[in-house]
């Protein structure tokens, strides 16, 4: 390829450019002297003609014009002691070549080996991860080749081998030639091929980045769209973790809707408790309470440990203390073990928190009792009254996370049933029982109704907010949020339901995360909702609300009519619509 030939094919756009190639290394041998033809890039240039040279010989400056025109500016370094001796040079010629040449004579190998270990480290370092193209030329043909005889190992030394020019090439990344001799051949159908091939690459690289730069500037000239910004966000409500174990704990705390006492042998009250509570826990509960009796229990154990730690109360025997009348609804029950009896509040405490701090239990046992075989014997008495038949033979040897595994408050037993049932519920001709302290505690019959629709959310909201049940009016609250989030943009413009109405009612029963959610609900679909009666039934406060927070905004909207008329008065396509 002569460099005539490929001139006529430059593009006209790249003519203004210019290149700039980094020249390192002599292609003589070190034996050799200065003297004789020129070297290999000059070599090249002489066909185009060489404008000037400039610069000490090392490096030296050449200039000249290629490919139709083009300015080239070489900087040559025959010598590598420039890296040596001026490293801040080296490294700023380095860093604005356009393309480097690496050149070495193949029958000199301590010098091609003084390049690979020492200098070619240093133009990687200098290059600093740019992707600027390598040529690594290997010029001379090879004298005293080695002879491949195991025998023969003088000549292995002298001359540098293919395999090693490549691996050189390979770890630099670099395009290898081997050129057998300078003449117009080699040169120009070889090593200037390539070179030019790397000249047209950075020159379109070159006329790109001009020409993004150029539509970047005209487009900073030009006339803008407005940007539609994105909605205010609405507000985040978290939702509430469940406290299950903590409200039953709280229902034994407060003594709230307690039908059961338990009495020292002095007869001093000890602890009021909630029979199904206790029933719910172990069958001892159970037996003593009547829910089941004794030819329903099949495990013998059971029944030893009801008749040895308590005896109920059949309303003669045990007297009133300070005189004061016992309510009918309040079961009596004798604890018969006294030291099992001065930790039944620790024990109660650990039953009602969900049975699962069982280390705990001893530890308050350990202090309360201050000796190990009275601890050792309640927390005998614990696991017994916790044994469910057929598990746990040898309580003894019982683990902590066994124990967990015996309790479960079966509190599932106990609905719907009329079993120690102190509530009936009468529901369109159908009675459901139910018990007071479980409602009192969770709630749980009220929630399980939660599955309806936004306005049965709302009327059970206002119930919750009535008789104070406050997560329940938060369920609430994320439900109906929830439903109205979920609604396409469709449905909204259609629907009959109306969010104004839902909320004034949030508003009236103090649902204040509700109502303030509604309102950037509205304020968010302004477009819909603007267009709906109902907005005007909106208070002053509200609208001003409304308006200030809308989507999409006044100031948008001017802005895209003033955009429009400037499309439109300048008979071109508009970048939004």
């Amino acid at each position: 390829m002569m460099p005539g030939d490929v001139g006529a094919g430059v593009d006209a756009r790249c003519r203004c450019r210019s290149v700039s190639i980094v020249s390192l290394g002599t292609e003589r041998e070190a034996a050799a002297g200065s003297a004789g033809q020129p070297g290999l890039v000059r070599s090249y240039l002489r066909g185009s003609g060489l404008v000037a040279e400039l610069g000490s010989p090392a490096p030296s400056r050449l200039r000249a014009r290629i490919l139709g025109g083009v300015p080239l500016e070489v900087h040559e370094c025959p010598r590598w002691d420039i890296f040596d001796s001026d490293w801040y040079t080296s490294r700023s010629l380095i860093g604005g070549a356009d393309i480097i040449v690496i050149k070495y004579s193949v029958n000199d190998k301590t010098s091609f080996q003084e390049i690979k270990d020492s200098y070619v480290p240093m133009i990687k370092k200098a290059l600093n991860r740019c992707s600027i193209p390598v040529i690594i030329s290997a010029i001379g043909a090879r004298k005293n080749l080695p002879c491949t005889c195991p025998l023969c190992t003088s000549d292995q030394g002298s001359c540098v081998t293919t395999s090693e020019g490549l691996q050189l090439a390979k770890e630099f990344g670099a395009t290898y030639l081997e050129l057998h001799a300078l003449n117009d051949f080699y040169i120009q159908k070889y090593f200037g091929g390539v070179l030019e091939y790397f000249m047209i690459q950075s020159l379109n690289q070159k006329s790109s980045e001009k020409m993004k730069k150029r539509k970047k500037t005209q487009k900073c000239h030009r006339v803008q769209p407005p940007q539609l910004d994105q909605p205010e966000k609405l507000p985040i409500l978290k939702g509430e973790a469940s406290h299950y174990d903590s409200d039953l704990h709280n229902l034994l705390f407060r003594c709230q809707c307690a039908d059961v006492a338990f009495y020292s042998q002095d007869f001093s009250k000890v602890v009021e408790a909630h029979k199904v509570i206790l029933c719910s826990v172990s069958q001892v509960f159970m037996l003593l309470f009547n829910v089941k009796s004794p030819a329903d229990i099949h495990d013998s154990s059971v029944l030893r440990t009801a008749q040895n730690l308590f005896a109920v109360d059949t309303g003669a025997g045990l007297p009133v203390p300070h005189g004061a009348a016992e309510p009918n609804a309040l079961a009596r029950v004798i604890v018969k073990d006294s030291v099992f009896c001065s930790c039944l509040l620790d024990i109660l405490h650990f039953i009602y928190s969900g049975a699962c701090q069982w280390e705990r239990l001893e530890e308050d046992i350990k202090k309360k009792l201050k000796d190990s075989e009275e601890t050792e014997h309640v927390l005998e008495k614990v696991k017994c009254i916790l044994k469910t038949p057929g598990k746990l033979n040898n309580l003894r040897d019982g683990s902590s996370h066994q124990i967990h595994q015996l309790y479960n408050t079966s509190l599932r037993l106990f609905f719907n049933t009329p079993v120690l049932a102190d509530v009936i519920f009468t529901i369109q001709g159908a009675t459901v029982p139910a018990h007071r302290a479980v409602l009192v505690a969770r709630c749980e019959v009220m929630a399980a109704m939660f599955n309806a629709s936004i306005l049965q959310a709302m009327s059970l909201l206002i119930c919750a907010e009535m008789y104070q049940v406050m997560r329940l009016q938060h369920i609430c609250e994320l439900y109906i949020i929830t439903q109205l989030q979920s609604m396409p943009s469709r449905e909204l413009a259609t629907t009959s339901l109306s969010i104004v109405s839902l909320l004034k009612k949030a508003k009236f029963h103090n649902s204040d995360c509700l109502s303030t959610w509604l309102l950037h609900f509205i304020a968010t679909n302004y477009l819909i909702f603007s267009q709906k009666p109902e907005f005007q039934d909106l208070s002053v406060e509200e609208r001003n609300f409304v308006e200030m927070h809308r989507w999409p905004s006044n100031m948008y909207l001017k802005q895209l009519a003033e955009y429009r008329n400037y499309v439109h008065s300048q008979k071109c396509h508009c970048a939004v619509m």
